[in-house]
């Protein structure tokens, strides 16, 4: 049986920098730490880093040989590491072929984690590495080492039921759940000033759909079937070729089941030469229950109270409908189904106000205040990217330059 999650450790340099170059690659069992496969090949001369980067490529194609479903790849190149995460730009045209060859082979898995370690803990691949060098560099091959000893981290202490240590991971759990309502927790994803390479990243271009009478009529529309207006047709025909012209290559244009969304989808989706539409049905606008076609003003009127319980809090629901936490709950499944399905390309999302607006909200880590401080206009456009190790970047809220034209 193929082990689920491997450890990939790979390293590579050269002699001389360009010089007779090499790289190692090994495949572990991250449970048991046993060997399931070696790589290893001489460059001729090239550069440290291009060799890094053949050394990773070369371990991950080894742990899809082996059936692995999740990789650690660990390294000892802070470059490599930290431009397979985003945090650092590709600045050399050498590297970025090498870079995008492996995000391909990263797409291959459920997941991937990369990790920098000391050199003193990759010394395996190391070794296979600096044999490739002797070759490239035509040394005869020393005598065959004994293979490193298998690593296996040590078994950490277990605290007890009243130490400081599970004082302290009670009070993380209890801020991971108060996030799990309020928005990523900032502190759970990487940071970085510097530009992430967008190659490796899903990016979702949120588009809320054109406008329909109840849009105008300020009502309350959630599950019921609305279809758009006449000027929401207007503007949704805008909107298509904005988003050709923002997005040329689109991997899939994936809409919410109701039909102000799909006929805005099937627009954009002509306009992008015929991409096909798919629906999802948890991008669906919130179920507003006995709120639904009611004005603002009506519904401030006849339940005074429960729209003030409402709007403060997340959790509480419309009489007979659904809070905006489970919304939010089934948002972020959608997303990171979309994530997992297309990673590194682009995907048009056509929904509605509630759950764009608690997709930008977790994007930004933002609290709930914000549900009620951004506007987002009928066919408005917002882009965000997300990288596989959870970096997300927020490029365009609210885009309605389209729409000038419209009216």
């Amino acid at each position: 049986m193929a082990p689920r999650v491997v450890v990939v450790e790979a390293d590579g340099g050269s002699r001389g920098n360009p010089g007779p170059a090499g790289y190692g690659a090994v495949v572990r069992d991250r449970d048991t730490g046993e060997v399931l496969a070696e790589r290893s090949e001489s460059l001729g001369v090239a550069t440290n880093n291009v060799a890094e980067y053949r050394g990773l490529i070369a371990g991950l194609e080894a742990a899809a040989e082996v059936g692995a479903a999740e990789v650690e790849a660990r390294m000892d190149s802070k470059l490599v590491v930290e431009q397979m995460c985003g945090r650092w730009q590709i600045k050399h045209p050498g590297l970025r072929p090498l870079a995008a060859q492996a995000a391909g082979l990263v797409k291959r898995f459920d997941a991937v984690r990369f990790q920098w370690i000391p050199r003193e803990r990759n010394r395996h691949a190391d070794a296979l590495a600096n044999a490739a060098m002797d070759a490239a560099a035509g040394k005869a091959p020393a005598r065959a080492a004994a293979a490193p000893p298998r690593v296996v981290e040590p078994p950490r202490e277990v605290a007890g039921p009243d130490s400081p240590a599970r004082a302290r991971a009670r009070e993380v759990a209890a801020r991971a759940a108060s996030a799990s309502t309020t928005g990523t927790d900032p502190a759970t994803a990487p940071a970085s000033w510097e530009p992430r390479p967008s190659f490796t990243a899903t990016r979702l271009v949120l588009v809320r759909h054109g406008e329909t009478p109840y849009t105008e009529q300020r009502r309350y529309s959630g599950r019921g079937d609305v279809p758009l207006s006449e000027h929401g047709r207007a503007q949704v025909r805008a909107t298509a070729a904005r988003v050709a012209a923002l997005a040329p290559t689109v991997a899939a244009v994936v809409s919410s089941p109701l039909s102000r969304c799909t006929a805005t989808a099937e627009a954009i989706a002509e306009a992008l030469g015929g991409v096909p539409v798919r629906r999802e049905d948890d991008l669906v606008e919130c179920d507003f229950g006995d709120w639904e076609g009611r004005t603002f003003a009506e519904v401030r009127e006849e339940w005074p109270g429960e729209m003030d319980a409402w709007l403060a809090s997340t959790r509480v629901a419309p009489p007979g409908g659904e809070s905006f936490a489970d919304v939010a709950e089934r948002c972020r499944r959608a997303v990171d189904g979309l994530c997992r399905a297309y990673p590194g390309e682009t995907v048009v999302v056509v929904s509605h106000v509630s759950p764009i607006k608690l997709v930008l909200r977790d994007a930004l880590a933002a609290g709930d205040g914000f549900l009620h401080r951004l506007f987002l206009d009928a066919a408005g456009i917002s882009v965000l990217d997300r990288w596989p190790d959870g970096g997300v970047a927020v490029r365009t809220v609210n885009d309605t330059a389209h729409l000038t034209s419209v009216g």
